[in-house]
C-alpha cells in the first residue's frame, strides 16, 4: 500500500475520530450544569439537540477508517493493536448508546414527554454520554499514535532501503 494512500487513511482516521468525540465531550462538560435542573429547564435545554443524530453518523465511519487503518498498518504490530483498540472503543460506544441513551431517548420521545421515571432516564442518558465521551478520547489518542508510528516505521523503513541501496 502506498504512503500517499496510508497517510490519507491515517488522517481520515483522525479527523473522523476527534470529530466524533465533540458531542460526546459537550454532553460531559454539560453535566455538571445540567444534572441538577428541574424538570421544565431540563427538557427546555434537551430541545437542543433536535438534529444531533446526524453527528452520530460520524462513529459508524470512523469505525470504518480506524479499521482501514489497522489494516494498512498490518505490518506494523503495534500500530495495527492500536488502530484495533481505536476502532474497538468506538464500537463500545455505539453498544452503549444502543443500551443505554437511545432507551432514554424512546421512553421520553427524545425529551419531549415526561414519565414518571424521568429522573432515572436523565442520569441514565447524561452518564452515558459522559462515559462514552472518555472512550472516545482514549479512541482518539489510539488512533493519533497508530497513525504516527505508522508515519515513524514508513519513514524508517525508507531510511533503511535508502541505507541498503534497496528501493
Amino acid at each position: 500500500m502506498s504512503w500517499r494512500l496510508t497517510g490519507s487513511i491515517a488522517f481520515a482516521a483522525i479527523i473522523l475520530t476527534g470529530s466524533a468525540l465533540i458531542a460526546p465531550a459537550a454532553h460531559l462538560l454539560e453535566l455538571p450544569n445540567k444534572i441538577a435542573m428541574g424538570p421544565n429547564d431540563y427538557f427546555v435545554v434537551q430541545r437542543i439537540y433536535s438534529g444531533w443524530w446526524r453527528v452520530g453518523l460520524l462513529l459508524p465511519a470512523a469505525l470504518v477508517a480506524n479499521v482501514a487503518l489497522a489494516v494498512a498498518a498490518r505490518r506494523d504490530s503495534t500500530a495495527l493493536l492500536l488502530a484495533m483498540f481505536a476502532a474497538a472503543l468506538i464500537a463500545l460506544n455505539l453498544a452503549i448508546f444502543f443500551v443505554c441513551t437511545e432507551p432514554a431517548n424512546a421512553a421520553t420521545g427524545n425529551w419531549t414527554t415526561r414519565p414518571a421515571n424521568w429522573l432515572d432516564l436523565r442520569r441514565q442518558w447524561e452518564y452515558s454520554h459522559a462515559s462514552n465521551a472518555g472512550i472516545m478520547f482514549v479512541a482518539f489518542c489510539a488512533t493519533t499514535a497508530a497513525s504516527l508510528r505508522r508515519k515513524a516505521t514508513a519513514r524508517a523503513a525508507a531510511s533503511q532501503s535508502k541505507a541498503t541501496g534497496w528501493r
